[in-house]
């Protein structure tokens, strides 16, 4: 009767962070269902524009984020083209700039030039050429360039981004950037976390978010 007394004991202390955990989160508060469909892989998503504030603000927030991830879960940028700095076809240009960098391994570099080319120096986006030069500054080969940011595949993604954006927007989750969905079904809800321990609140969340079915 002891030893049962005991291994109950023991099974109650194994459970008691897992009961922890549960208790910290509640759906509707620090997180949001927002699709009853997940994603096919476990991803952190973040939904941003080059035209926003708050995401450039973000960006080295995100970076440490993006190193607290469990091995194997990527941390994907989905730039939407509905902010009102920019026509929908320089934003989705825009998109198509992103897709292009991650394919030529340049993504944090050209993602901080861009940001810096319209948020600090105040420049503008008119055409392909200005995203050329952007990627040529940053050590890109610009036949390369030609070739990769008119290729299929960037074509491809890009359009799913708009797709993605499009999807969440319909169901009223997406309505600002930066936006985090996890797995394609949970939305982090920024104002809820703890404000004196925002960063270690949040690294929890993700994780536990992640894990979640």
């Amino acid at each position: 009767m002891r030893i049962m007394k005991k291994v109950i004991s023991l099974i109650m202390l194994m459970f008691i962070p897992f009961m922890a955990s549960c208790a910290e989160f509640e759906e509707g508060k620090q997180y949001t269902k927002v699709s009853e469909k997940a994603s096919t892989k476990p991803e952190v998503r973040e939904y941003f524009s080059f035209y926003c504030p708050h995401c450039l603000k973000f960006e080295p927030f995100f970076a440490k984020v993006k190193k607290q991830l469990p091995e194997g879960v990527p941390f994907e940028r989905n730039h939407v083209d509905f902010l009102r700095a920019a026509s929908p076809k320089i934003q989705a240009m825009l998109s198509k700039a992103v897709v292009t960098a991650q394919q030529m391994g340049l993504e944090e570099k050209v993602v901080a030039a861009i940001f810096n080319y319209i948020q600090v120096q105040r420049a503008v986006i008119t055409s392909e050429k200005d995203l050329r030069n952007i990627f040529v500054l940053q050590g890109a080969d610009g036949e390369e360039f030609d070739k990769i940011f008119k290729s299929f595949s960037v074509n491809s993604k890009a359009k799913q981004m708009k797709k993605n954006q499009d999807y969440f927007s319909q169901k009223g989750a997406l309505t600002g950037v930066p936006t985090i969905i996890i797995n394609g079904k949970y939305r982090i809800n920024n104002q809820e976390l703890d404000r004196d321990n925002f960063e270690a609140d949040y690294h929890k969340l993700t994780k536990y978010l992640l894990a979640l079915k």
